[in-house]
């Protein structure tokens, strides 16, 4: 079985040594840009996708580059706290929870599918189009950077290529722009003092602002650094006068213009507006996603990650979804007696639950306890249960959660998505 992966992101690069630990080895990765180089800011695995990756024989090398979370905590806007919970082996996961750099992540699954699968990877090269082949499978045409074109046939294509997935486009012509709802975000990192166990992340605010951090490493040991930590932060602010401009991770803005918008959270253990305006670098993006769709499938070609079900960063799933579906995928294709039932059963075991959470991201997920005690205590609280229930709070947890499918007795009781 031939496999071409259009994407050479964390979904595309997981799928590839998926297949490879599934025994399919025939695989090929084109990736647009003429070079990967470790991009982004933070961002959190969950235990599900921590599960998938360890049994691909990355633990060691996770634990080496993240943060193990020990605790998620909400507060709102003047750093009271509405809800608290253990996270990763403390909160009875078999897995831990990593808070890491999304660059460090990807050289990491480049340079194991490098090792593993060599030659694999294919730089420069987008993938244009596919359509069915008169044998069966898929003609892909693939365009390099100097403008030549190239035709592979594959068994198998998976769309791996974003938000804005060329695949995807082409059996969606008329969904248009991602859609934005109104927020902007501000993503960077900066050398801060630890605050509360060090390990801890936190979001504060409610729907029309919000401020969520969480160390990536340890008290630094560096001369330059030394005890400090590297603190990765979303700074998010409501700008319906606005409009979202580009979606790429490439445009930066000024801290301190970021920061003015903070002044006044202050919150004793951490110092909001300090915090933003010593960013080494700044990063502007609008919280968007896609209307789910019904369909990832058309014959031998399917999507997976962002190009599957792009949703807002709330909850911390992107990327912890696109691994599952690598890994499910790989299991699919690996004991599915065709291609077409493989990719029927990957579309039916994810595309319902990926959709579904799209649509409760939109409802805030999660952090809907922040906005619940924002709308009923907008000016504070004594304490929380005066506002929101301590039922109220553990419902909103338990069943993201469910609906995310890392529920702790969920999780480590499923079976294995290996093969052997």
């Amino acid at each position: 079985m031939r496999v071409l992966i259009a994407g050479a992101g964390i979904g595309g690069l997981a799928t590839a040594l998926s297949l490879h630990a599934a025994g399919i080895t025939d695989v090929t990765i084109c990736e647009s840009v003429p070079e990967l180089r470790p991009l982004g800011v933070g961002i959190n695995l969950l235990p599900h996708a921590v599960r998938e990756l360890t049994e691909l024989g990355l633990g060691e090398e996770l634990a080496k580059l993240g943060v193990p979370t020990s605790r998620l905590s909400y507060f709102n806007r003047f750093g009271q706290e509405i809800w608290s919970e253990p996270r990763g082996i403390g909160a009875g996961y078999r897995w831990p929870q990593y808070s890491i750099h999304r660059g460090e992540l990807q050289m990491l699954l480049r340079d194991t599918v490098d090792r593993v699968l060599p030659g694999s990877i294919r730089l420069g090269s987008a993938v244009q189009s596919s359509t069915p082949a008169a044998v069966g499978g898929e003609e892909v045409v693939v365009r390099t950077q100097d403008g030549a074109e190239s035709v592979f046939r594959a068994d198998v294509v998976v769309g791996a290529d974003g938000i804005h997935s060329t695949l995807r486009t082409l059996r969606y012509p008329d969904q248009g722009d991602p859609v934005w709802n109104g927020l902007m975000l501000w993503r960077g990192t900066a050398w801060v003092e630890p605050y509360l166990d060090g390990r801890t992340m936190i979001m504060a605010g409610d729907g029309q602002q919000k401020f969520v951090a969480y160390p990536l490493t340890g008290a630094s040991t560096d001369a330059d650094h030394r005890g400090l930590v590297r603190l990765n932060f979303i700074a998010e602010r409501r700008v319906p006068d606005e409009g979202p401009g580009e979606n790429s991770w490439t445009r930066t803005a000024d801290p301190a213009e970021v920061a003015r918008e903070f002044r006044d959270w202050g919150f004793g253990w951490l110092d909001v507006p300090q915090v933003i305006a010593s960013a080494t670098e700044l990063l502007r993006y609008p919280m968007v996603d896609r209307d789910p769709v019904a369909q990832w499938t058309f014959g031998c070609q399917t999507l997976l990650g962002d190009a599957a079900h792009p949703m807002y960063p709330i909850g911390s799933n992107g990327a912890s979804q696109a691994i599952i579906d690598s890994r499910t995928l790989a299991y699919e294709l690996a004991t599915a007696p065709t291609v077409g039932d493989a990719l029927s059963r990957y579309e039916s075991a994810r595309l319902p639950l990926t959709a579904a959470l799209t649509l409760s991201n939109r409802q805030l997920g999660p952090e809907r306890v922040m906005q619940l005690a924002f709308e009923r205590a907008p000016g504070g609280f004594a304490h929380i249960h005066d506002v929101v229930s301590q039922d109220e709070l553990e419902s909103i947890a338990t069943q993201y959660k469910r609906a995310a499918g890392f529920a702790p007795e969920l999780l480590n009781e499923r079976a294995s998505l290996s093969v052997n």
